[in-house]
């Protein structure tokens, strides 16, 4: 009998695989905010708080089942942070307009609503880039027209 390796335990490959899924999700969400500080000019722990911020508002605005469609792409660690939100619920979405959208996403970032236009559209261009296009289609025609120019990419 040759000397080598034993093999792993059932709870050695379990750990194995939980490190690599925790690997895996870091990941992931570190490219989602890499990718969102370079198309939002931001800096980190900025765009993190733009991104959960909008991304809850949004799901306010969305039946239940579409906000659960969307989350399931989403990078896991951006998910725990939606969960976390105010005013993350499965409720009846909640209609709003551009100026609500605006005034919400304002006051999540102490900011004044005419400045935070382009970090909308930042945090929606970064999710375009990392969820299926099909499904962006979907949240996008769940929203009235002044809404939807927000997903519009850049000419």
């Amino acid at each position: 009998m040759s000397e080598g390796r034993r093999p792993f335990t059932g709870e050695e490959l379990g750990l194995r695989r939980f490190q690599r899924r925790e690997s895996r999700a870091s990941q992931t969400y570190a490219a989602f905010l890499k990718d969102l500080c370079r198309i939002g000019s931001m800096k980190p722990e900025f765009a993190e708080r733009a991104a959960v911020s909008v991304l809850c508002t949004l799901e306010q605005r969305l039946i239940p089942e579409e906000a659960r469609d969307l989350e399931a792409q989403l990078p896991i660690k951006l998910l725990n942070l939606l969960n976390r939100c105010d005013r993350h619920s499965d409720q009846a979405p909640v209609k709003y307009g551009r100026q609500e959208l605006l005034e919400m996403v304002a006051e999540d970032l102490n900011m004044q609503p005419d400045e935070v236009e382009p970090i909308i559209r930042a945090v929606f261009r970064t999710v375009r880039e990392h969820v299926s296009e099909g499904e962006i289609e979907d949240v996008i025609h769940m929203l009235p027209n002044e809404l939807r120019d927000l997903w519009q990419r850049p000419m």
